[in-house]
């Protein structure tokens, strides 16, 4: 029995222009040949609780990300309260600066442990 889903990618020669300008060309060029779409159920299946509602969060704001408007970032974070830490990188941020990333999941993990 067929479906009806649409798998959703970023196009192969524009994948580092949208998602990784700040990565090694090599790298992005992988990621892109390599990117996986997300799963029907992300996009369709309605969320039951917002856990950013009962526990605290941390937000990394990636300034130039052409995936999500850094703006549409803040206001996210805000809205759920989180600490919010600004970077000038892409989206891609874990594989362009992964050491500010580690940080941040560092402070948060030792934020929340106490």
């Amino acid at each position: 029995m067929g479906g009806t889903s649409m798998e959703q990618y970023i196009y192969q020669e524009k994948f580092p222009a949208v998602f990784a300008a700040d990565v090694d060309p090599d790298t992005a060029e992988l990621m892109a040949v390599t990117q996986r779409p997300p799963t029907e159920a992300a996009q369709t299946e309605s969320v039951t609780r917002a856990a950013w509602k009962t526990i605290p969060s941390w937000t990394l704001i990636t300034t130039q990300d052409m995936g999500i408007p850094p703006d549409l970032q803040r206001f996210l974070a805000k809205r759920a309260g989180s600490t919010t830490v600004e970077i000038e990188a892409s989206h891609a941020v874990a594989v362009s600066q992964p050491g500010p990333v580690a940080d941040l999941i560092d402070t948060a993990a030792r934020a929340t442990t106490r």
